[in-house]
């Protein structure tokens, strides 16, 4: 059984976290981008896909480079590529009873806008159950897995690093987490083959991981 008795404060990535990437919901979002991308900078759409993927993986999102090399205006970006339907989403019975029964406090910690998270969540039958999102204009637009992001969230939530879980889908956000204190847990389909050694924790089954965990006990 996971100890988890330290923890007062659990921080959620949204995509492909809080749902599984299987559900395909994130690749409508990514087409979308590629369409952005495309427009913006005039490339074939080959070229364009290929430009968005560097940028994510050097920058930590798309959105980044294409602010620092095409002065993109964030907010129509995020509004375009996240305008896209939710019916590929439906609330898990399993997940909503295992954030319930966790104690402290509950926060989104995301790349994506704030009315995306709470869209979402909201379809996921989660919204009620946390406290705040950390989006990323919350972060003045400089995405995980930059340290000086972590460290303003923490500020601005006045969160103990040393005593809050993270979970994310995204291998290389969980290595700054680690970093300042946080326990880390690596959530998704590929994450039992991950050995890199600021992951504590790993999981394809993010209900089943939270069910089985223990917690800190609360006054009744």
């Amino acid at each position: 059984m996971t100890d988890l008795t330290h923890i007062d404060t659990w921080l959620f990535d949204l995509d492909n976290t809080l749902y599984p990437a299987e559900t395909g919901f994130m690749k409508l979002i990514e087409v979308r981008m590629t369409d952005f991308v495309e427009r913006t900078t005039g490339l074939p759409r080959d070229e364009a896909r290929a430009l968005q993927k560097k940028y994510w993986g050097e920058l930590g999102t798309t959105l980044a480079g294409l602010i620092k090399h095409h002065g993109v205006d964030p907010e129509d970006f995020l509004d375009e590529v996240h305008d896209v339907s939710l019916d590929l989403l439906e609330p898990n019975p399993r997940l909503i009873a295992a954030v319930e029964r966790l104690p402290g406090r509950r926060l989104i910690f995301t790349n994506g806008s704030e009315a995306h998270a709470i869209r979402v969540v909201e379809k996921l039958g989660l919204a009620h159950l946390m406290e705040d999102i950390f989006h990323i204009r919350s972060a003045d637009y400089l995405p995980k897995p930059a340290l000086k992001t972590f460290v303003k969230m923490t500020a601005d939530h006045a969160v103990d690093p040393r005593c809050a879980a993270f979970f994310e889908d995204s291998e290389k956000n969980l290595a700054p987490a680690a970093e300042i204190g946080m326990t880390t847990v690596l959530v998704g389909q590929n994450a039992p083959a991950a050995s890199a050694p600021f992951i504590h924790y790993k999981t394809d089954d993010l209900a089943g991981f939270l069910n089985a965990a223990r917690l800190r006990e609360t006054a009744a």
